[in-house]
């Protein structure tokens, strides 16, 4: 079989596994390497130390230093679910709200290479990838005319958008290569770098990871610094707003109909004190990458940011937000502990300009307090506190004072 017209089966079977872009490109080293090396030196990859190993490096300069016999690269997008509103208002990037994508895209790709190698010269050999591997996989698909990369540096295509996920299969098969995608479509627009809370995207097409919400909720393990935090809003999990405004994606993206991509329940409607246990189940999903105690941390700081939430807690909860307050100094996150029976959470909740965390009785954690009103002041004094109080009991509010300074 000639190249092209192998190439053209692949596509379709690449197709008929559910992946709605794909092209080919050669394993030539990568134009802009420049960039990425400058934006290393920079120190804008944060804490990604991996990012910047002198073998990482040596292989994104060449993906022939990855697989010596490389002799054509394909590149495949699957399009995941559209950002959709929660019910609870905390948000979780739409790619995250499924399966795992790892877990889906990589055995697609094996099925790929099993379709090719009794097509291909032996012996055949082939490297896979989705977001893992030291190769720049954007300016790959870029260079496999699979779209531009925006001003968000998102891989953008012109009739759908960039609500997709890359892989790639490094091949010893020489395919035939389709063109780049030369065109910028990003014009005069700056819809993305003006709506982004933490201005992380910089005029080169870069993005500063430290200030970046989704690197600060997923690739960060310390403290999510104290003057980004507010910024953080109610992203319990990366963030979309990128690309929410980007006009190719509010005119072109549609929603994937593949069963693998489609948000499930729990993803789709989190609630932030479910994940402040350490036990609480990630699963099998992309989640997984922030690890418990990455989402322990970004729910503290999600329900920080919510004002006049109510809360219930419980004990394992209540332990999490008062061990993420020592270790992280969470700021504005409000406990309140017992005696917030029937409606006195919400009618606390309203008076307050800070969430109110109702937990079980049976906690035993913190003094007693006389009088709502007393409550009331002292809740407004700890805004940028934890407040750990117990309202059963009459013991006054002479020990308020104490209780503050303690906090």
């Amino acid at each position: 079989m000639d190249r092209k017209s192998l190439t053209t089966e692949v596509k379709q079977e690449a197709a008929r596994l559910g992946f709605e872009l794909v092209g080919v490109t050669t394993p030539d080293p990568p134009p802009h390497l420049d960039v990425y090396r400058g934006w290393i030196g920079d120190g804008r990859h944060g804490e990604m130390d991996y990012l910047a190993t002198e073998r990482g490096l040596e292989r994104r300069a060449d993906p022939r230093t990855i697989l010596p016999e490389c002799r054509s690269i394909l590149v495949v997008g699957l399009r995941h679910a559209l950002p959709t509103a929660s019910d609870t208002g905390i948000r979780i990037a739409a790619y995250a709200q499924g399966v795992d994508y790892h877990q889906v895209i990589i055995p697609r790709l094996e099925r790929l290479m099993h379709f090719i190698k009794p097509l291909a010269t032996a012996p055949f050999s082939y490297r896979l990838y989705t977001d893992t591997g030291p190769i720049l996989e954007r300016e790959l698909a870029q260079r496999a005319g699979l779209g531009w990369i925006g001003k968000n540096t998102c891989l953008i295509h012109p009739r759908h958008g960039s609500y997709f996920l890359l892989g790639e299969a490094l091949l010893s098969e020489a395919l035939q290569p389709d063109a780049p995608f030369t065109f910028d479509h990003c014009g005069s627009c700056t819809r993305c770098l003006d709506a982004c809370p933490t201005q992380c995207i910089l005029p080169d097409r870069t993005i500063d990871a430290r200030r970046c919400i989704s690197y600060l909720t997923i690739e960060n393990r310390g403290p999510i610094p104290l003057e980004l935090r507010a910024s953080i809003g109610e992203w319990l999990f990366g963030c979309d707003i990128c690309q929410q405004v980007c006009p190719w994606n509010v005119r072109f993206a549609g929603p994937t109909g593949d069963a693998d991509c489609q948000p499930s329940a729990r993803f789709s409607n989190p609630e932030p004190a479910g994940f402040l246990d350490e036990a609480a189940p990630l699963g099998k999903t992309a989640v997984a990458r922030a690890r418990r105690n990455g989402m322990a941390r970004n729910a503290a700081v999600v329900m920080g940011n919510r004002i006049d939430r109510v809360y219930d807690v419980g004990v394992a909860g209540l332990h999490r937000l008062l061990v993420e307050h020592e270790r992280l100094q969470t700021a504005r996150v409000l406990v309140v502990v017992a005696g917030m029976e029937g409606a006195l959470p919400s009618v606390v909740a309203g008076l307050v300009k800070v969430p109110v965390i109702a937990v079980p009785t049976s906690v035993g954690y913190g003094v007693s307090f006389g009088g709502v009103a007393a409550l009331l002041a002292m809740l407004n004094s700890c805004a940028n506190g934890v407040a750990v109080v117990n309202i059963d009991n009459g013991f006054g509010a002479a020990c308020m004072a104490s209780v503050i300074n303690h906090l």
